[in-house]
């Protein structure tokens, strides 16, 4: 007999559920590389750690807001970042004292790229990808926020690359307008 496969849109309905075998299947399919791109964006291995482990909480209480827009990748990964940039922005208030105490050269720039990506959700760029389209932010964040390519992106998305550019286009022409 063949094993059945159940797609992430199946399982995601299931975890809505309340199925926590369903849950342990998508965290089992997607773990690897949410924590790689996490990796990416932070050095320190126990926030990426707390961020994983957060953003899979999520997945369980909130799998039933997941409007079946899109891919659920990429749904999982723009939790994945908000749960990142929450636990930094936690951490930061209790060791930043400590930290500034410690901190090695390259402990400083991983600091300033982090305080970056915290900038990213707040501010005039905060509200500039509010307004973007669910689609368009989500090529942003792919692409600039995660640093994939196009081919990257578009496979994350479920869309062939060259749409990825198309978009990012758009969203650029967007942006701009928005801030200028």
């Amino acid at each position: 007999m063949g094993v059945t496969v159940r797609s992430d849109q199946d399982l995601l309905a299931a975890v809505a559920d309340g199925d926590r075998g369903a849950l342990r299947e998508l965290h089992d399919r997607h773990v690897v590389w949410v924590s790689a791109r996490l990796r990416r964006r932070c050095a320190d291995r126990d926030v990426v750690d707390e961020a994983v482990q957060d953003t899979f909480v999520a997945v369980w209480k909130g799998a039933g807001r997941w409007d079946g827009r899109g891919e659920p990748a990429a749904w999982i990964w723009g939790i994945a970042i908000r749960r990142l940039i929450g636990v930094l922005r936690t951490r930061g208030r209790w060791s930043r004292a400590e930290a500034a105490a410690e901190a090695t050269e390259s402990e400083i720039m991983v600091t300033a790229e982090d305080q970056v990506l915290v900038g990213v959700e707040h501010g005039d760029l905060a509200g500039a990808l509010r307004d973007l389209s669910p689609e368009l932010r989500a090529v942003v964040q792919a692409t600039v926020l995660d640093g994939l390519t196009s081919r990257e992106a578009g496979h994350l998305l479920g869309i062939p690359p060259g749409t990825v550019k198309t978009r990012m286009m758009r969203a650029r022409i967007q942006l701009r307008g928005a801030l200028a």
